[in-house]
């Protein structure tokens, strides 16, 4: 990549710019540390605009559960299979849609109580169009005790149950419970979209939201830049999320851009961050030690008004006893 000099600005906000300058040594370090993987970011001129694109990390911070679309454009859940019939739902397709029966592999098969003279015939119940047994064919008795067999071959556990309907209403790891179409991502999980340095904070929302096929409004989110001290910064929505995770350095150990609840966080200042760390004990004895420093300051101004009240009083009893000039 080119890191010319570049004089011109670049916005990064409403009414906040940075020069190009500046943003390409800021972007240099982020290529560098993400350096060999899929997270360096590009940045190209279009219309004497400059323009940085890339893959941004988002990690969920949401409390609350939030609907997704029962079925998927591309993809949709296959219904379980019937208890009465083992290939119930076997002719649906990828799509959803009903696909021509399948054939039937050439099983030979024989009832045990078939007719002693041995006619050819195919039964009424050999609907599936099973050729009739052959001489020299070895034979696969189907009684009731192979069907019961069969069956019982696929009855599972409790626990594998629980296992398997894990495993396929989950998305990323995360539990999906398809008959109310919630969604409850894990707290600090990670995902990403493709994004560039012209969108603002609601546009990255809404393709995030897209992408999870969530049926939520995205005004009732918000971005925030959350750094490990407990600092909160909300992303207001004439802010580019990507120019501000460039600004804020690539080390996601110290800061992560979270996806939250727009009502339920509250923004931290840097000031009020650096206490939060602290032990109970600790926040009290600082609480005590400005509660000291406090009752001096109150002190020391009660006596400075003091000593100015007895000032005038003696100015104005001098007054008083001075005769009146014609």
């Amino acid at each position: 990549m080119d890191y010319s000099h570049q004089t011109s600005l670049v916005p990064c906000g409403q009414d906040k710019y940075i020069s190009k300058n500046e943003l390409l040594l800021h972007l240099k370090t982020y290529n560098l540390y993400y350096e060999g993987q899929n997270l360096q970011l590009r940045h190209r001129e279009e219309e004497d605009e400059f323009i940085v694109e890339g893959l941004l990390n988002i990690s969920w911070g949401l409390r609350r559960p939030i609907r997704l679309q029962m079925q998927d454009d591309n993809e949709r859940i296959r219904p379980p299979p019937s208890s009465s019939s083992w290939h119930s739902g076997c002719n649906l397709g990828a799509q959803g849609t009903t696909l021509k029966p399948l054939t039937v592999p050439n099983v030979q098969i024989s009832e045990v109580d078939a007719p002693p003279e041995g006619d050819q015939m195919p039964s009424p119940t050999d609907s599936r169009g099973l050729k009739p047994l052959q001489e020299d064919t070895p034979q696969l008795m189907r009684t009731r005790s192979d069907v019961g067999v069969r069956r019982r071959g696929n009855v599972r556990t409790p626990s594998d149950q629980r296992r398997i309907r894990r495993h396929r209403f989950s998305i990323n790891g995360h539990f999906y419970n398809h008959k109310t179409s919630v969604f409850t991502p894990a707290y600090g999980s990670v995902t990403n979209v493709r994004i560039n340095s012209t969108m603002t904070t609601p546009q990255v929302l809404k393709l995030l939201l897209n992408k999870f096929k969530i049926e939520n409004s995205a005004e009732e989110f918000a971005l925030y830049v959350v750094h490990t001290s407990g600092e909160k910064q909300k992303l207001k929505t004439t802010d580019y999320p990507l120019i501000a995770r460039i600004l804020q350095g690539p080390c996601e150990q110290v800061s992560k851009v979270f996806l939250m609840e727009k009502d339920q966080v509250e923004e931290v200042t840097y000031d009020v961050a650096q206490y939060i760390k602290f032990e109970m004990p600790v926040l009290k004895s600082f609480i005590q030690k400005l509660q000291e420093e406090e009752d001096r300051e109150v002190k020391k101004l009660m006596r400075k008004y003091t000593v100015l009240r007895l000032m005038i009083r003696q100015r104005l009893e001098e007054i008083a006893e001075t005769p009146a000039t014609i």
